[in-house]
């Protein structure tokens, strides 16, 4: 069975943006490895509390991951 996890910063998504991720992931899968793993794909977007996850031992926040997004324009 095909699985995928993403997690995103609570609130950075709305539901219809969630969507279009699982209908996406679920064709992605479909194109890999054909249509019969469709029934059998699971997806799930879980949200984490802001701050609440780091990389390269920085915890990250929504605030903070703004501010790289502007700093690379």
């Amino acid at each position: 069975m095909p699985f995928a996890n993403y997690k995103f910063p609570e609130g950075a998504l709305n539901a219809e943006q969630k969507e279009e991720i699982i209908h996406r992931t679920t064709s992605m899968f479909v194109e890999y490895f054909g249509e019969g793993v469709r029934p059998y794909t699971m997806v799930l977007v879980d949200e984490v509390a802001d701050g609440g996850w780091g990389r390269a031992d920085e915890t990250l926040t929504i605030a903070k991951m703004q501010a790289m997004t502007r700093g690379s324009d």
